[in-house]
């Protein structure tokens, strides 16, 4: 099965110290780790589980919709 490709916001948190992904397509779907690499990876597993846990569940699987909005000092 061909799954979409979701954004992922990728980002350092202070208050937690450590690097912070989420999804936002995918409500509640997030996960952390002391690097990028390694928050990556653990959003991966994030979004199979999320993705797998929908389908034994019977839940729609959302379109990738989200886009961030780039802003740019002008």
């Amino acid at each position: 099965m061909n799954e979409p490709h979701y954004h992922i916001n990728l980002f350092w948190s202070v208050e937690d110290d450590c690097w912070i992904a989420d999804v936002p397509d995918l409500k509640p779907c997030s996960a952390h780790g002391d690097t990028r690499a390694q928050a990556l990876e653990n959003i991966n597993s994030a979004i199979a589980g999320w993705l797998e846990t929908a389908r034994d569940r019977g839940f729609p699987i959302p379109e990738a919709r989200y886009r961030p909005a780039i802003y740019a000092a002008g």
